[in-house]
């Protein structure tokens, strides 16, 4: 049983062997290079007795990496284009990533005495020459379009912005004057707009209806590049100007509309015995009486008094250029302030009365909301669809 165990190991470990080589064998083939090199390295690292062909796959497939890495890296510097460096920094890296991963094999050796032999790069400062390069080319370009920005471009102070962070974040967090230069391209770059309200429906408005549509919270509207104001600020050279016209304001009257009708439902109403064709009331097999639920059909009559009332609002927010002669934008705006309020009362069976009309019983008429009220509560819900379409026009 022992030797059966142990071939049985053996033929295991053999398909084993057999499957990742072919594994590998398939990632070279195929150009996958480091795929292969992932394969090998996972299945070899931690293994006393190393198969001499992952071995060997390793070795082609770093050998083919590094190759192929290297001859791009020098064919894009022989481009002599400084926009390649980033490119040429990034296949640096890679090597670097590569080495590192092969490095704790070293040395590699079969169980039948093959050593594997891996050429390494002296990557670090090729890597450390690239970065610098590559560093120096996003530095440039920042400056080319902090020179725009200072020209008014706040479009190349964004892309100053951006490429200073993509340095930063790629390359090195202290570099030159970076910091300055970020500060001053985040300043150049802001958007600033002027919003104020047009009352354009020729109705008398109630005095707190700007503040209120005015009271948009700032941070809803204000981003990193945009920044909005109510009233002008001295010193400041805006880039649009918004407005919001008011051009139609519609109050319903105050309407009361009284309905009668009747609600009816089929209720239990007790029990009734069950009798045979004697008059006797029958009995189940255990002698007890027999009865069924009795259903009995019952009404109530509703009168119910339905007040209603309703404000429409409904405006444009448009967008013009910094001196208002020509609008960019106009996107429509409207909403809608709903009151109503129902009271009922009803005469006959309570158990007839729908879920609906219980709601309603015993509710008595409530006074109708001044006009002034309604516009108020429609400027506060006019709100927030000022606020999205300012962001949708605004970008």
């Amino acid at each position: 049983m022992l030797r059966f165990n142990l071939f049985f190991a053996a033929v295991l470990s053999s398909l084993f062997i057999m499957t990742s080589c072919h594994t590998a064998k398939r990632y070279v083939e195929t150009g996958d290079y480091d795929g292969a090199i992932d394969h090998c390295v996972d299945k070899l690292s931690g293994r006393k007795k190393k198969s001499e062909e992952l071995v060997k796959g390793l070795e082609l497939a770093f050998q083919k990496a590094t190759d192929r890495d290297m001859r791009a890296a020098d064919a894009l510097i022989a481009e002599n284009r400084p926009s390649n460096w980033e490119r040429i920094n990034q296949i640096h890296r890679q090597i670097k990533v590569r080495q590192e991963k092969v490095m704790p094999l070293i040395p590699l050796q079969t169980k039948d005495g093959y050593t594997a032999k891996f050429l390494f790069v002296n990557i670090e400062k090729l890597e450390s020459n690239s970065r610098a390069n590559a560093a120096e080319y996003l530095y440039n370009m920042a400056t080319e379009d902090l020179q725009s920005a200072r020209k008014g471009d706040k479009t190349a102070a964004k892309n100053a912005y951006n490429t200073l962070c993509e340095l930063e974040q790629k390359y090195y967090n202290d570099y030159k004057n970076k910091e300055d230069m970020k500060r001053e391209a985040s300043a150049l770059g802001i958007v600033y707009v002027i919003f104020d309200i047009k009352n354009e429906s020729n109705r008398l408005l109630p005095r707190d209806f700007n503040d209120r549509v005015l009271a948009i919270s700032k941070s809803d509207l204000d981003t990193k590049w945009r920044r909005y104001h109510f009233k002008a600020e001295p010193g400041v050279a805006y880039d649009y100007k918004a407005t919001f016209r008011l051009n139609n304001i519609d109050i319903s009257p105050e309407r009361i509309r009284e309905r009668i009708y009747t609600d009816e439902r089929e209720v239990q109403d007790g029990w009734e015995y069950v009798y045979d064709d004697k008059g006797n009331v029958k009995k189940d097999t255990l002698g007890k009486d027999i009865k069924h639920e009795r259903w009995i059909m019952v009404r109530a009559n509703v009168i119910e008094v339905q007040q209603s009332k309703a404000a429409r609002i409904n405006g444009y927010v448009e967008v013009y250029n910094a001196n208002g002669t020509q609008r960019l934008e106009s996107r429509n705006v409207a909403t809608e302030i709903l009151f109503e309020h129902f009271a009922s009362t009803f005469n006959g069976d309570a158990r007839a009365l729908s879920d609906q009309t219980r709601c309603h019983i015993g509710s008595r008429p409530a006074p109708f909301p001044m006009d002034e009220d309604m516009l108020v509560q429609a400027a506060d819900r006019l709100k927030p669809s000022i606020a999205q379409e300012l962001c949708n026009c605004i970008r």
